[in-house]
């Protein structure tokens, strides 16, 4: 049997949209620009359209009758597609920035992490903060949630995060997550 490499690249996609004959409705409640609104015949509100050279396109089908549009489809998809990646390009997605201690991290240590921290959070990212235990270290797991908090609890005081997990043991790991607080630029 020989394999067949275009699966799916052949294939004409469906338009989401009923167009023009496609359309089952008998009656259907007529929209668009130089249109008078208002139920009419499905053949009717077809011929009206074509009359001005458009398409009648099945806006909303679940409605009773189904709403249709007047509109020139192929400009009504190409405005939804640009509409569509507008808001894409607008959504920044927010990453997750981790930043490690261990047990013994040194007070300057930590004022250095914490500028990062700032310009993690001020970028609109959440923070991972993890204290790491290596071999016999896993025995001071008070002191790595204490380093956790007094740096979580700094970063909230300067208004710059808000904490979204709490200290939280993961196998070799203390584990917090702080958030962006609102007010930061993006």
């Amino acid at each position: 049997m020989k394999p067949n490499f275009n699966r799916g690249r052949n294939r004409r996609r469906e338009d989401p949209h009923k167009t023009n004959e496609k359309i089952e409705a008998k009656e259907v409640r007529l929209v668009g620009d130089n249109i008078e609104m208002g139920v009419y015949p499905t053949e009717k509100a077809l011929s009206m359209a074509y009359d001005q050279g458009l398409d009648l396109v099945e806006i909303s089908p679940n409605a009773t009758p189904p709403v249709c549009k007047v509109i020139d489809y192929k400009k009504f998809l190409y405005e939804q597609k640009k509409k569509q990646k507008e808001i894409k390009a607008n959504s920044k997605q927010q990453e997750i920035k981790e930043i490690r201690f261990g047990p013994n991290t040194d007070e300057h240590d930590i004022n250095f992490k914490m500028k990062h921290a700032v310009s993690f959070l001020e970028d609109g990212n959440k923070v991972r903060a993890f204290v790491f235990f290596r071999g016999r270290t896993i025995v001071f797991i008070d002191r790595g949630i204490d380093l956790l908090m007094k740096f979580a609890n700094k970063l909230i005081e300067d208004g710059v995060a808000k904490l979204e997990m709490e200290p939280k043991r993961e196998g070799k790991k203390v584990v917090i997550i702080l958030a962006p607080t609102k007010n930061v630029k993006k």
